[in-house]
C-alpha cells in the first residue's frame, strides 16, 4: 500500500506492507478510542516527478499493467510528469486540509513508484 501524507508544507510518500483494509480499520479504531472525528472517502491524489529521471519511461508499462482505473501518468510540461492515483482520502478534523491518502497497487508497482519518488527527492535536495 502507498501512503501519501499531505501537510501544508508538502507531502511524504511511504510504502507500507499492510493491506489497505487493515490500515484503514486500525485508523478508525484509533479515532474511536481517542474520541476524534474521521472522514474516509474515495478520492484521487497526484504528485509530480522530474521528467529527467531515468526510470520515468517505464511508467507507461506500469500504467498498462496496473490498469488506468488505478494509476495514470501525464506530462505536465517539459520538466515534470504527473502521477495520478485512485484510492482513499482520510482526514481528521477537516479544518486544516491535512490528511492521508492511501492506494493499493501491486507490490511491484508500489515499490517502483516509491523508488521514483525517493530518487526525485534526492535530485531536489542535491539542487539546494
Amino acid at each position: 500500500m502507498l501512503k501519501l501524507t499531505y501537510t501544508e508544507n508538502g507531502f511524504y510518500l511511504e510504502c507500507l506492507a499492510q493491506s489497505l483494509e487493515e490500515w484503514v480499520t486500525l485508523r478508525v479504531v484509533l479515532a474511536l478510542r481517542v474520541g476524534t472525528s474521521i472522514s474516509i472517502e474515495p478520492s484521487t491524489a497526484s504528485f509530480l516527478l522530474p521528467a529527467t529521471l531515468p526510470e520515468v519511461e517505464q511508467l507507461a508499462t506500469l500504467v498498462q499493467r496496473e490498469g488506468s482505473e488505478i494509476i495514470g501518468v501525464c506530462a505536465c510540461d517539459a520538466d515534470y510528469i504527473e502521477v495520478c492515483l485512485n484510492g482513499t482520502w482520510i482526514e481528521g478534523d477537516g479544518e486544516n486540509g491535512e490528511g492521508v491518502f492511501v492506494a493499493a497497487l501491486s507490490d511491484r508497482a508500489e515499490f517502483f513508484l516509491f523508488k521514483l519518488w525517493q530518487d526525485a527527492q534526492s535530485c531536489t535536495s542535491s539542487l539546494r
